[in-house]
């Protein structure tokens, strides 16, 4: 589908050569029109000049005024009134039989033809006694003009005929100069146009293109840009204003969509919690009512079941600590204690604390300065160490968790790869969702927790996966120098 701007670029040439094209056409037929004006005209005056002078002739000759004495009378005058007018005469008979012409001899027949009888009767019942035939012959135009021949009393003498060749080379020489400076204005007038409808298609199209890259950049999860632009069309400044007014609504709406998002979280959060606290306070009810149903102080292992109540209520109240300290790491993340230090020398540290053999560490370079908390660096390398490794069922034969660091561009690139058995299709989306887990133990807050603080760094953690065959999750960490 072609742009706008090349619709309107289109349109403007396209009118353009149409405008040429029909004022060419306007030209030829005015130039044809003016060209039949002229030969009719001419005829017209010929033929009025040579009935003066045959009338002139009629009242000064001597033979008596009848149809008979009209080869006479014009018997040496026919061929001077020729000359004089430089016009072909023939005179014919009432009843159409050729009684004397200018022409020396015919071609073809000895005895001319006779006027057809139609043109006599179009003749004698016409208002003018005049009828003029036209036949194109041999590619050219010929007139014909019969009227009657009257004598001083109107009474009808006879036919003049006067033929007349058209003869348009004046006219065609005209028309064609005519066109060529045509042609040779519209050719200017068509670069003109080229270059007026280049300019004035991105002068229309440019406030369009900008409310286009706008509205393609326009998202609800991020703070979208007003567009700050005056055009001169009340439309496209009508356009500016709806999509203004539209970012004002978007903006709105993204604020009550995340604190609904948000409420919603600490909803299933709270949950959440209630859930994990009320799990280790059911076994310590049953222990507490199993206490006071059986407790004798007079057993002699009395001792020794007041240690394994305590133990076992300790226990619980270790779990109940745990969860709580989950929740609280990932509900507010520590500050940021920044410091300069060599991001490969710490992730190889992180890595000693894992005894597992099938463990490999490999970095391009051993040296990538960043500053960056050595605290924060370390918890997101043995959480997904340990992803990798709990990942890897206990009666898998051949193990291995690949730990890689490389310097990319001005980012720290960290991979860690697995063998293990990957994730499921239907949990790719939810896998980095708080309380989500596939593991049989845990809350599932770790990869929420370390996202939280790649996040906070302007990074980014991806993962690629294939059930069955192992994971990969790619850690992005801009470099920050001191």
């Amino acid at each position: 589908m072609l742009s706008l701007r090349i619709r309107i670029f289109l349109s403007m040439i396209v009118l353009i050569l149409m405008a040429s094209v029909i004022l060419a056409s306007i030209s030829i037929i005015q130039f044809k029109n003016e060209a039949k004006e002229y030969h009719q005209e001419r005829l017209e005056r010929n033929e009025n000049a040579v009935k003066q002078h045959i009338n002139f002739l009629l009242s000064t000759t001597t033979y008596p005024l009848t149809s008979g004495n009209l080869d006479l009378i014009f018997k040496d005058k026919i061929h001077e009134l020729a000359h004089i007018h430089n016009i072909e005469i023939n005179i014919y008979s009432l009843d159409g039989k050729l009684l004397k012409s200018s022409k020396e001899s015919f071609s073809v027949d000895k005895v001319a033809p006779p006027i057809p009888k139609y043109i006599l009767k179009l003749v004698r019942s016409s208002i003018e006694k005049r009828y003029v035939e036209i036949k194109t012959i041999d590619g050219k135009k010929n007139r014909s003009a019969f009227s009657q021949i009257k004598d001083d009393k109107f009474k009808p003498l006879g036919i003049l005929n006067l033929p007349y060749v058209e003869d348009d080379g004046y006219y065609e020489n005209e028309l064609k100069s005519f066109l060529i400076r045509l042609g040779q204005v519209y050719s200017f007038m068509l670069i003109v146009a080229f270059a007026l409808a280049y300019f004035l298609s991105s002068y229309i199209t440019k406030s369009l293109k900008t409310i286009s890259d706008k509205l393609s950049e326009t998202s609800l999860s991020q703070k979208n840009e007003k567009i700050v632009l005056e055009a001169n069309s009340k439309e496209i400044n009508l356009l500016i204003k709806a999509y203004n007014g539209m970012v004002d609504e978007l903006e709105k709406s993204a604020i009550k969509l995340a604190q609904s998002e948000r409420e919603e979280a600490w909803r299933e959060m709270a949950k959440q919690v209630a859930h994990e606290i009320k799990n280790p306070l059911t076994p310590m009810r049953l222990t507490v009512q199993s206490f006071q149903r059986k407790f004798d102080p007079t057993d002699p292992n009395v001792k020794q079941k007041m240690n394994d109540y305590s133990e076992t209520l300790i226990q619980q109240i270790d779990t109940m600590s745990a969860v709580a300290s989950a929740f609280s790491n990932f509900a507010s993340m520590p500050a940021q204690q920044n410091e300069t230090l060599n991001v490969v020398e710490v992730v190889e540290l992180a890595m000693d604390i894992f005894n597992e053999e099938y463990i490999e560490f490999h970095s391009d370079s051993p040296e990538i300065i960043s500053k960056i908390d050595r605290t924060q660096l370390i918890r997101i390398i043995t959480n997904l160490a340990k992803n990798a490794i709990q990942s890897i069922p206990e009666q898998q034969v051949e193990k291995s968790v690949l730990v890689r660091i490389r310097k990319e561009n001005n980012h720290v690139l960290i991979t860690v790869s697995d063998n293990g058995i990957g994730i499921q299709h239907k949990d790719m989306n939810r896998i980095f969702e708080p309380k989500f887990t596939t593991k049989s133990s845990g809350m599932g807050l770790g990869l929420g927790i370390i996202k939280n603080i790649i996040e906070n760094y302007k990074g980014t953690i991806t993962f690629e996966t294939e059930f069955g065959k192992g994971t990969t999750f790619i850690v992005s960490l801009p470099i920050i120098n001191s």
